[in-house]
């Protein structure tokens, strides 16, 4: 919107409808909610407006939820009535000038009167279909409104947005290991300030070799120029665009990254391994990362290392959860996965949260696994078994060299799977989202007994690949008001 509308214009739009629309909401959030202050003092009943089908979730969907919230006049000389949305199409394609979107039509205000045939329970119309009520997801039905679910303390502090750098501190892999093998006038390694570096293609293709120079959360500028030669890299690169950034602070620490996202390196401190997933990818896909590795803002990681909690979110449960709380991206309606919204109220089972599985930290500053975790039980052994065999498809040894070089090696970082001779092409199509594509009978089984470890983790004995969606979604929210009450 800034880029858009401007500083002055968005500072001021903000001021005008603050407490009303939250922060961080789309431009067309605000036409809705003066709509709604329309209908609300009487200047009109009804209104309808079109919007991407983001207006569903996040921020955006706390302004349907206000209208929902607000009781209206009525019709005139009909007495009270009740401001809802009576009728929406909540993911709709739309093409404009060769521009191709998803977007959600929706019409809301004082309630029409019943047409003939719609009975007394029938209060809205979603997506043609006659509904008793519609929820500020743009969902319909009793018993399941997903609007509901509230955060959960217990979740709280471990998942994040990758480190967001707003200028090209990144570099290519073979730079990145010239530089490993200089000297530096204080004695120190550029191992400290370069390292490898993982975006969402990453992992929903083949790792890039792509490296970051990163001075960290709070290096001054002198100690930075220490490290010569990327210093000297970022003075050529990075100076000229982070000194025209808006964000004063940022233009003043144009050698460090805009968003260093320093919650999240405290969290994984010490850990000898991350959870992550795309922001946005066409499957939910979780995988492990090396510590040594920054994610990028592309990537929303889980600070925990052990496997019982990567099994639950690559779980049907987790993944069922996610596509009905996240939003969604692009032509190709892509969800979007978010720390709070998808991570934050999803209730895991009793004595596998977030909390549960926080690793004991040694008088080092290093983690010991979490009490319990092991290869005993079978929820962590199927996680562990899906992992090793997704592993071994992406980079079968027949076609795969793992290399490092010394000064690799000497820093911790992690071995990079390159193509033998020959098999370039073959590793290439080799990618997670190939595989999620194909979704092969081995993939699906290991998902299935994932699923029935979970399954038992919640103490669901009635748990068949046949339960319905819906019904999983409702056990899940209970379990997440009792949580939040």
């Amino acid at each position: 919107m800034r880029g858009e509308l401007g500083d002055e214009y968005t500072e001021a739009l903000r001021k005008v409808y603050e407490g009303r629309v939250p922060g961080g909401a789309d431009l067309v959030a605000y036409w809705f909610e003066k709509a709604r202050a329309q209908i609300e003092s009487g200047e009109c009943q009804r209104a309808g407006l079109v919007a991407t089908n983001s207006i569903r979730g996040g921020a955006n969907q706390q302004v349907l939820a206000r209208i929902l919230a607000t009781p209206s006049p009525g019709l005139r000389g009909e007495g009270e009535g009740e401001m809802r949305i009576f009728n929406a199409w909540s993911d709709e394609e739309w093409i404009n000038e060769g521009a191709a979107v998803r977007v959600s039509l929706v019409c809301f205000g004082n309630s029409p009167r019943p047409q003939a045939g719609e009975g007394l329970g029938v209060r809205g119309i979603l997506n043609g279909q006659l509904v008793e009520s519609i929820h500020a997801d743009l969902t319909a039905g009793e018993g399941l409104n997903l609007t509901q679910a509230k955060l959960l303390k217990e979740n709280a502090g471990v998942c994040f947005m990758g480190a967001s750098k707003k200028a090209p501190f990144d570099i290519p892999g073979d730079l990145a290991r010239q530089w490993l093998k200089l000297p530096n006038p204080n004695g120190r390694p550029n191992s400290e300030v370069v390292r490898p570096w993982a975006n969402g293609m990453d992992i929903t293709r083949r790792a890039s070799d792509t490296w970051i120079v990163d001075f960290g959360t709070d290096m001054s500028e002198a100690d930075a120029a220490l490290y010569e030669a990327p210093f000297e890299y970022v003075v050529q690169h990075v100076k000229p665009v982070s000194e025209k950034n808006r964000d004063k602070v940022v233009a003043r620490n144009w050698w460090r990254h805009a968003r260093p996202r320093i919650d999240m390196r405290i969290a994984l401190k010490g850990l000898p391994r991350y959870i992550a997933t795309p922001h946005v990818s066409k499957h939910r896909i979780f995988v492990w990362i090396a510590p040594a590795v920054l994610p990028d803002q592309m990537l929303i990681v889980t600070a925990r290392s052990d496997d019982a909690t990567f099994g639950i979110l690559h779980s049907r449960f987790h993944e069922l959860w996610a596509l009905r709380m996240g939003t969604w991206m692009g032509a190709g309606n892509d969800p979007r996965y978010t720390p709070t919204t998808t991570f934050e109220t999803f209730p895991f089972p009793e004595g596998l949260t977030p909390k549960d599985s926080a690793p004991l930290t040694r008088p080092d500053g290093h983690h010991l696994p979490p009490v319990g975790e092991g290869n005993s039980s079978p929820l962590p052994q199927a996680g562990e078994l899906g992992v090793r065999a997704a592993d071994n498809w992406l980079n079968p040894p027949e076609w795969t060299d793992w290399l490092r070089t010394p000064e690799e090696e000497k820093a911790g970082y992690p071995l990079r799977p390159v193509a033998k001779t020959g098999h370039e092409a073959d590793l290439k199509k080799r990618t997670l989202t190939n595989l999620y594509n194909a979704r092969p009978a081995w993939l699906d089984n290991a998902h299935k007994a994932l699923d029935a470890a979970v399954a038992q983790a919640y103490g669901w004995n009635d748990y068949k690949p046949e339960m319905p969606d819906e019904e999983i979604l409702r056990r899940l929210l209970a379990l997440n008001l009792v949580r939040a009450s």
